[in-house]
């Protein structure tokens, strides 16, 4: 969940770490400080809130040149977000940073009875630990495979010792880190973007790894100090695409970058024959065919991006398919064997309740197939396949493109599913892919009516509640607009199926409440008129009805407060446009109650921890 960011190399260390940390600071914002070697002792400073405060302590108080540094962003896990619980730890020779959580803490602080701790963290113990070891002789790399034989649960520990400052080293399990190689120069973060103005050249670390950067080189170990394999990759997109390039939020510039990250994950998609391929897909046919149940598991938008995809994948391929929450996923003891396909969806492919449910998956001896927006992440790598979703960098922590690219990618899995197993005629499929090629155009129209989104925007920001309503695939739609409204907004929004609405619901409704509605288009007329008999009936009831549906639905706009007019698409794939307008407005909503969009209190980013 926290951002760490090393460096060696011939630059000011600390301007580097610094300026990588304020690229990670979607992963947290709690506190930040950065650590560096100085005349054999420890230099640091951290400040409790964002990297500003850290900037303005380094401002007042300077810190020396030095070769390395290490630097770190935090989510809150152990201990409040104060000064003192802030990282880099130092204990002795040895600062170090810290992301996840170390489970067996208590037991190995009691090792330092009578010492006296600096903070209320986990973290720090890992400190003392480390420089014990490099007191009683042992190189830093040593006391690294010494200590993380010790330590329970996820981390990713990164330190340096102030007696050898032209090394650092780093261990990881459960949780993300990658290497940056450059010229003379090598650096380490928990994701790309803290050193993509330097270099684009990347190594993937696997899991239990320890790896040791110089200027000069790279060396990576298992924990029991045996050569360790990597891969290396290059990153596909530069510096220009995590800069805002003239938009106040990221998220804000996220949401219009949307129609060409879906062209984006669409392209290559077909062959001379015109046949649906997924070359990342390196799972056999008839093992596919083979499948009687398909799962998928997910967290937040991923797993209404899944909902989606179970209408889709039930449709076309008529195959069993359920949406599990993946932090329930394994404590449920499911049913899952060799004939489960098990899909994990996670934009950062590092969620640990995700990674944690393809892995009990994979127990069990399924397979499982990752969509995921990150080359080289955790979850790709553990999976039998992977669907790249090819959206770019998505620095807002409120997920927009992530959301419409996963759709993407589960309609390109369903209707591969189909092909292989002979439950769509190529000419079918062939319409539905032309139809999802006329979606970045089709998005993009939607956002030509953002002024509309943010008229009413304006007019609703003193508003404290807020209901969604929506049938089939438009359910999950109402959930993520409702998420993306609490999330940014902090005020009371909830997603129902419009169905569900006289069963409890209801009662919420009262003068002037805001109740937004996607209408199912044309083609699905039962479950229209029963969309419109709910609207009716919240209006009976004084309800503001902010209707969805397509432009020449005439009589969904008679019944609308205001109206939000959608192009004509097939129903499975309405999500793609009705969710735009929601991103725009939850979007527009934060920004005009005077919130920070990008960085909403007490979420980050990706969530690298049960």
């Amino acid at each position: 969940m926290c951002g760490i960011v090393g460096y060696v190399g011939a630059r000011p260390a600390s301007e580097v770490v610094i300026s990588g940390l304020k690229r990670l600071e979607y992963r947290g914002y709690d506190s930040a400080g950065v650590a560096l070697a100085s005349d054999g002792g420890v230099e640091w400073r951290k400040r409790q809130g964002k990297i500003s405060n850290l900037e303005e302590s380094i401002a007042e108080q300077p810190l020396p040149d030095a070769p390395s540094a290490i630097g770190h962003t935090r989510w809150a896990t152990h201990g409040a977000p104060t000064d003192a619980n802030s990282h880099p730890h130092v204990a002795g020779r040895i600062a170090i940073v810290h992301n996840g959580i170390i489970e067996n803490y208590a037991r190995l602080r009691a090792e330092f009875d009578g010492t006296e701790f600096a903070s209320d963290t986990d973290s720090e113990v890992a400190a003392h630990l480390l420089n014990r070891e490099v007191e009683q002789g042992r190189s830093l790399t040593e006391a690294m495979q010494a200590v993380v034989g010790r330590l329970e649960g996820a981390f990713t520990l990164v330190a340096m010792d102030a007696q050898d400052p032209d090394r650092i080293v780093a261990a990881r399990r459960n949780s993300p880190l990658v290497v940056g190689i450059g010229q003379d120069e090598n650096f380490l973060a928990s994701d790309v973007a803290a050193f993509i103005e330097y270099t684009r050249d990347a190594v993937e670390l696997g899991q239990d790894q320890i790896v040791e950067i110089t200027r000069d080189g790279v060396n990576v170990v298992d924990f029991d100090g045996a050569p360790a394999e990597t891969n290396a990759f290059r990153v596909d997109w530069d510096l220009a695409a995590a800069e805002k390039q003239g938009y106040d939020w990221f998220m804000r510039k996220e949401i219009f970058e949307q129609p060409k990250a879906v062209a984006d994950t669409l392209l290559g998609r077909l062959n001379e024959r015109g046949e649906l391929v997924l070359d990342e897909l390196h799972i056999r046919p008839e093992e596919l065919r083979r499948i009687n149940k398909i799962i998928i598991v997910a967290c937040g938008t991923a797993f209404y991006a899944g909902m989606v995809a179970k209408y889709a994948i039930e449709h076309w391929v008529r195959v069993a398919c359920e949406v599990e929450l993946a932090s329930e996923f394994r404590y449920r003891d499911p049913i899952v064997d060799a004939n489960t396909l098990v899909v994990a969806v996670s934009q950062s492919g590092e969620t640990a309740d995700t990674l944690m449910a393809l892995r009990h998956a994979r127990e069990q001896g399924s397979r499982v197939i990752a969509i995921c927006n990150t080359n080289g992440a955790t979850i790709p790598r553990e999976s039998d396949a992977v669907i790249y979703t090819h959206a770019g960098p998505e620095i807002g922590v409120a997920s927009t493109k992530g959301f419409t690219t996963q759709l993407v990618a589960c309609y390109l899995l369903g209707l591969y599913l189909a092909q292989v197993r002979g439950m769509k005629y190529g000419d079918e499929i062939a319409a539905v892919l032309g139809e999802l090629e006329r979606m970045p155009q089709l998005i993009q129209g939607m956002l030509d009516k953002a002024p509309e989104v943010y008229e009413l925007a304006d007019r609703l920001k003193e508003t404290q509640s807020m209901l969604f309503l929506g049938r089939h695939v438009g359910y999950p739609a109402a959930l993520e607009g409702a998420l993306k409204l609490k999330e940014l907004a902090y005020i009371h929004a909830e997603g129902f199926a419009a169905g569900e609405l006289k069963h409890g619901p209801i009662a919420l409704v009262n003068e002037g409440i805001p109740i937004f509605v996607v209408v199912p288009p044309a083609g699905r007329d039962q479950l229209r008129d029963k969309v419109i008999a709910n609207i009716s009936e919240v209006r009976a009831r004084g309800a503001r009805t902010i209707v969805l549906a397509e432009e020449r639905d005439e009589e969904a706009r008679e019944h609308a407060a205001a109206f939000w007019a959608l192009p004509h698409v097939s129903t499975l794939l309405q999500p793609l446009v009705a969710i735009i307008p929601l991103q725009l407005f939850a979007c527009e909503m934060a920004t005009r109650m005077g919130h920070d969009v990008d960085q909403p209190r007490n979420l980050a980013k990706s969530v690298t921890v049960e």
